[in-house]
């Protein structure tokens, strides 16, 4: 019976589904009709438009999406392909344009051929995709996922039904045996001989008391070791930080050098918290993920990649539709994850750039981490093996190659290594 109900259920909630969204429109993106390749467009605009402009939304220029219904379609070939030149014959448009965008001249395009311009026209027509995944907002939540609230309750009301039949089931199998057992002269009840409890007999065996006492404190001693050398150390920490930021996306999928946002790491002691204005070389022109992403963030991690670019507006006072820095900024008070006491000093430029260290070696794969935490224990044990293990490059630094020349034959040749640099002095680190 639970298997049928399992596959009945499940029947009908796989095939009483269909390739359109909560609203009932398609979820792919419909094409307009205008005289081009929305595809090939597609790849034009990426390639030529894309830094200053975006389809649905204002960015350095205005947005473009169904331009072809504002603007005449020789006019449009005139002002892509020499906006500036078309200003200065006094066009109307053309000069209302750019004053509205702080006279900033268009990039001029003649390498773009009429085609090319019809091809990028019909892609700016292409509607903006409905939305196919989980929504996070609490108040549409109900309507968008209401039938699979149905089909979840259908299937636990059965189970219920399963079980309780399940219950009645065995009661009357209970009673039955018994009636037999009667019936037959069976006896059900027996007398139990009166035994030593357990804990007495343990009692009174001297030997496993014995036994059990010394595994005792030896265990105990292991785990309270194992307590007082965890004090002060956090690995796998990961706060919750007031803005979102993923590694995995940023170092990642687009392949950003960790030291574009830590440069402070290449010639300072700290790798620094990069400033907000790092981030907004991108995002002035980024405000929201690609469709995939946004919709990554939301099955996999619960996260609106949006939202926290929003965030990021709110902090440094960036007005998006304006685009423009409105001047009304607010403090991000990022949660520090790794933290070494004062005792200890690390100085991140020797690692990163005298001794050619990988981010990656001490922070983990930092690449693949949606959520920053602290890979490595960074203990005093943990650097000092590094020093012992950690090989030192002879290459390119003639200053110092006499000096590792006879290090090297005193240690009969080998490869040196950190330590034997004096890697292992105390006031190498605690000075």
């Amino acid at each position: 019976m639970l298997a049928f109900v399992f596959v009945t259920l499940g029947s009908i909630s796989v095939y009483g589904q269909d390739a359109t969204t909560s609203d009932g429109e398609p979820a792919a993106p419909v094409e307009a009709t205008s005289g081009g390749d929305a595809a090939l467009g597609e790849a034009l605009f990426k390639a030529n438009c894309a830094s200053c402009h975006k389809l649905y939304k204002k960015a350095v220029g205005p947005a473009l999406f169904q331009v072809s219904q504002r603007h005449d379609r020789e006019w449009l070939y005139s002002w892509v392909k020499n906006s500036t030149a078309l200003i200065a014959t006094g066009d109307a448009e053309a000069v209302a344009i750019y004053n509205e965008y702080n006279q900033s001249n268009m990039n001029a395009f003649p390498q773009l051929s009429n085609t090319d311009i019809d091809n990028i026209i019909a892609y700016t027509d292409t509607e903006k995709p409905k939305p196919t995944g989980p929504v996070v907002d609490a108040a549409s939540t109900g309507s968008a996922t209401g039938g699979s609230s149905i089909s979840n309750n259908i299937i636990l009301g059965a189970l219920a039904v399963v079980l309780l039949l399940l219950v009645v089931l065995l009661i009357v199998v209970n009673k039955t045996l018994k009636r037999f057992a009667q019936a037959n002269g069976i006896q059900t009840e027996f007398e139990e001989e009166e035994r030593t409890p357990i804990w007495k007999a343990f009692v009174q065996n001297q030997f496993l008391v014995l036994v059990t006492s010394v595994f005792l404190l030896l265990a105990s001693a292991y785990f309270a070791y194992g307590a007082l050398m965890s004090v002060g150390v956090d690995q796998g920490y990961a706060p919750v930080q007031p803005i979102h930021y993923s590694h995995r996306i940023h170092a990642g999928s687009n392949e950003i050098d960790c030291k574009y946002c830590h440069s402070s790491a290449r010639e300072s002691k700290h790798s620094g918290i990069p400033s907000l204005n790092v981030c907004m070389n991108c995002h002035k022109s980024i405000g929201e993920v690609a469709d995939a992403t946004y919709q990554e963030g939301i099955d996999e991690y619960g996260i609106d990649y949006n939202k926290e670019i929003q965030k990021l507006y709110a902090a440094t006072g960036w007005d998006s539709d304006e685009q423009k820095f409105v001047g009304e900024e607010s403090p991000v008070r990022w949660v520090r994850i790794h933290n070494l006491p004062d005792l200890a000093y690390f100085n991140h430029a020797q690692h990163v750039t005298a001794g050619k260290i990988a981010c990656q070696t001490c922070h983990g794969p930092v690449e693949e981490m949606e959520v920053m935490y602290q890979y490595s224990p960074l203990t005093m044990g943990w650097c000092i093996n590094c020093h012992r293990e950690t090989n030192v490059d002879l290459q390119g630094n003639g200053y110092y190659e006499q000096i590792h020349k006879e290090l090297s034959e005193a240690r009969g040749g080998r490869q040196l290594t950190i330590a034997d640099l004096g890697g292992l002095e105390c006031g190498k680190c605690h000075y």
